[in-house]
């Protein structure tokens, strides 16, 4: 994916081997929102984050940040990490033992005011947007996962980076606590003007934060693009997971029904009932309908439990070695995938440009997993 020339850029042509692996991977992404660096585990993502960071020396190849050139290709021209301008949260916290979090803080605004940077950060300002407000006497070692990368992430952002990396932050923090400290993430590039890199191999992960995919497998890029194009390419799903295989869908709160205790909400291809929210009306959001909780109709449905039927057409499909087949429906220009049978197939004849109707429970729904919608400029 290229970005338009006035805008604002990571471009890197890099390359790497050791031992039986080979990193070979281009792209150029905007600095803006999120970007998420997303394959299976070994595929190179934790590789290719340390190489935009300075941290491997050996690769050669190609680095630039917005017209500054961090690696050339000759070898020459290598700004090391501390003057590259770039952030780095690790999957564990790596803070200072030895200090409470206040000293950890401290000693990031200490760095800052060495560099005579003049876009540095307000400690007081980041310490209210990550809720660290009750933890600056307290020492990292006793502290939660959530918290400690909470700290972490504060004392990266006090030098005001250019962009941020973060290497799979929450691969040790379970399922409560991950939901817990995602949103601060989310809220990165709105509440501090940082884009940022998110290495991951969880689905869950991307749906929830990025606004584009970098898909990397076996040291190569795949593809990229934008989220909702990228998650529902057919071709794709053996890279991005078959079972959890599904759509993102940009939603508008419409109305709440507390009789039925439901939320209606508008997105462009149709309206969707959900379990009631606690957002307001008008609300941005994005939403996951996962291909296996997709139902399919030739015929409008009639007396069924079910809220939600989306008139849409097949766009495409894709056959799997075993039992099933995806298929690709355009409901109203929004995406949506559903995972039917071969039988299926052939009792409704399906095959592209066929009109259907998806049907969709509203209990299979999941909440809301992403910020409101940022397009791309």
């Amino acid at each position: 994916m290229h970005a338009d020339k006035n805008e604002q850029t990571l471009a890197f042509d890099v390359r790497l081997s050791f031992g039986a692996f080979n990193l070979d991977v281009a792209d150029e992404i905007p600095l803006s929102g999120i970007t998420a660096l997303f394959g299976h585990s070994g595929s190179g993502k934790s590789t290719l984050l340390r190489i935009l960071a300075g941290l491997e020396a050996r690769a050669e190849g190609e680095v630039r940040l917005t017209g500054t050139t961090l690696q050339q290709r000759d070898g020459k021209g290598f700004v090391p990490p501390h003057m590259r301008g770039i952030g780095v949260v690790f999957q564990d916290a790596r803070l200072f033992p030895n200090l409470d979090v206040a000293g950890n803080l401290a000693y990031a605004e200490r760095r800052s005011r060495a560099r005579a940077s003049d876009s540095q950060l307000d400690t007081a300002a980041v310490v209210e947007a990550l809720d660290l407000g009750p933890l600056p006497q307290r020492h990292p070692a006793p502290l939660p996962g959530g918290e400690r990368q909470r700290v972490a992430l504060g004392r990266t952002l006090l030098p005001r980076p250019r962009l941020v990396l973060m290497d799979e932050p929450l691969a040790s923090i379970d399922g409560r606590r991950k939901r817990d400290i995602l949103p601060y993430i989310e809220r990165l590039p709105q509440s501090f003007a940082i884009p940022v890199v998110y290495v991951t191999h969880s689905v869950d992960e991307v749906a929830a934060l990025a606004d584009r995919i970098l898909l990397i497998s076996e040291g190569r890029r795949i593809s990229s693009g934008p989220i909702a194009e990228m998650m529902s390419r057919l071709d794709l799903f053996p890279l991005t997971g078959r079972f959890e295989a599904g759509a993102v869908v940009d939603c508008r709160v419409a109305r709440h029904d507390p009789r039925d205790q439901l939320t209606d909400l508008d997105f462009d291809g149709g309206n969707l009932a959900v379990p009631l929210l606690d957002l307001p009306v008008g609300s941005e959001f994005r939403l996951r309908i996962r291909a296996r909780d997709v139902i399919l109709s030739r015929e409008v449905p009639g007396d069924l439990s079910a809220n939600n039927v989306v008139a849409g057409v097949v766009m495409a499909m894709r056959e799997d070695a075993g039992a099933f087949v995806d298929v690709q429906l355009d409901c109203g220009g929004t995406t949506l995938l559903a995972r039917v049978t071969h039988r299926a197939v052939r009792r409704l004849a399906l095959a592209p440009g066929r009109p259907v109707y998806a049907i969709i429970k509203s209990s299979t729904i999941d909440r809301p997993v992403g910020p409101a919608p940022r397009r791309e400029r």
